[in-house]
């Protein structure tokens, strides 16, 4: 919400196709960016708890595509396809995520990456195309819950990385 729409109390226009996650991590902003940038990252903590992450091509520029596999914890996969729209590095991730490309059912997302002293805050803010499609995530995929677990485990994964280097 802007500062305009706090003090008004009025929502965005996308208010009820939004789903938005944030969580403090503790480590840098620029290694918390790097963990979205590379493959070998994020194939080691991307999805849910329980989840593993089979990538098919990877390239991170605007207009690059992250074609991947979920596997769940039940043995199902889900294709997975996203374009990365916007980069501003160590701020701002967008990127139009959905099964494959030109999937009408794809959603947009923000990555917005801001340091918190030593540590950084990000904050992942979805829109999907309708309420409907929103809702359905929330409720048959669990997309709030996951989304949370799914920024838990790149805590869990960059704050290690933090640990190990600071015994090194």
């Amino acid at each position: 919400m802007t500062g305009a729409e706090q003090e008004t109390g009025t929502q965005s226009a996308t208010a009820d196709r939004e789903i938005v996650i944030s969580r403090v991590i503790d480590a840098p902003r620029e290694l918390v960016f790097e963990a979205f940038t590379e493959v070998r990252h994020l194939s080691r903590w991307w999805g849910p708890e329980g989840f593993t992450t089979t990538t098919r091509s990877f390239e991170f520029r605007v207009g690059g595509v992250w074609d991947f596999v979920m596997h769940g914890p039940d043995g199902t996969d889900y294709s997975e396809w996203i374009t990365w729209t916007e980069i501003v590095p160590s701020e701002r991730i967008a990127l139009l995520h959905g099964e494959a490309r030109d999937d009408p059912n794809a959603f947009e997302s923000v990555l917005a990456f801001a340091p918190d002293g030593a540590r950084t805050r990000i904050e992942m803010r979805t829109v999907f195309p309708t309420k409907q499609l929103r809702d359905e995530a929330v409720e048959k995929y669990h997309a709030i819950e996951g989304g949370q677990q799914t920024l838990a485990n790149l805590a869990t994964y960059v704050t290690d990385i933090v640990r190990k280097g600071a015994q090194g």
